[in-house]
């Protein structure tokens, strides 16, 4: 059985095309992009910068301090 499983999933490298080794790279590379973001993002020393953030579409502009722009 083990035979069979280790027949089934090897790999032939030698008859990887370019689109082969590029989707690979892609895979690899988004893989860790998402691994690095992911411990960005639940570090606790983050917490306070990632929490002002998580209302930003509630925010209402004009308490901000910013322009009217005519209104009033």
């Amino acid at each position: 059985m083990i035979d069979s499983l280790r027949e089934h999933l090897s790999t032939d490298w030698a008859a990887l095309t370019f689109i082969d080794w590029f989707g690979l790279l892609v895979v690899v590379i988004l893989a860790t992009l998402m691994f690095v973001l992911y411990v960005y993002v639940f570090s606790p020393g983050n917490k306070e910068k990632l929490e002002s953030h998580r209302d930003f579409v509630l925010k209402d502009d004009l308490t901000d301090g910013e322009n009217n722009h005519g209104r009033k």
